[in-house]
């Protein structure tokens, strides 16, 4: 790949495909989405195949290291420069994630290292916290523990409950993975 070839993102999810399709909706120049992998059968899927994206399911079924081969087979066919976990909610083992060292990055709804895990935002909430946000970040052996990439604040307001925070969180993770992705270094163009 030269370095005006755009970047090839590969896109991971498991549920409703906001994520995904905002990567969708801004892929360009800098980067193009080369496939989705989901977990189950999800809208995400649907959303990638409505714009004939390659999508597959790769279920977790059998054990979870037979399960990652299959995935770490899934990712590699797809030829991507970067995976994204947008919405993949599944823990991918330490192995496929050292082999995607670098390459592998995860968005998640809070500032991290504060409120780590499945329920940052109802966590965020009973803690009385003021200020969240959204995190990319790399993904590393643990959960939401990688090396911070980039953060977006989002205040809680009063009234707030879990459906309206996560939502004013949701918009600013779609704007923030999509910067995150064009400045991605190329190769050729540098090393992140």
């Amino acid at each position: 790949m030269t370095a005006s070839q755009p970047l090839a993102v590969l896109a991971l999810a498991s549920g409703s495909g906001t994520l995904v399709q905002s990567i969708l909706d801004h892929a360009g120049d800098d980067y193009r989405v080369v496939g989705l992998i989901a977990d189950r059968d999800c809208p995400a899927i649907e959303r990638a195949r409505r714009v004939g994206m390659p999508a597959r399911v790769v279920e977790l079924g059998g054990d979870r290291d037979e399960w990652n081969e299959r995935l770490g087979a899934a990712i590699d066919e797809a030829g991507a420069d970067l995976v994204v976990s947008a919405g993949f909610m599944r823990v991918i083992g330490p192995a496929l994630v050292e082999r995607l060292r670098g390459r592998l990055i995860n968005t998640h709804p809070a500032l991290l290292p504060s409120y780590p895990g499945a329920h940052a935002v109802r966590d965020a909430l009973a803690d009385g916290a003021t200020v969240t946000g959204t995190t990319v970040h790399h993904v590393d052996a643990g959960v939401d523990t990688g090396a911070v990439i980039a953060q977006r604040v989002v205040p809680v307001e009063p009234g707030d409950d879990e459906a309206t925070l996560h939502e004013r969180i949701k918009k600013a993770e779609r704007a923030l993975i999509v910067e995150v992705i064009r400045a991605w270094p190329r190769p050729g163009r540098g090393e992140n």
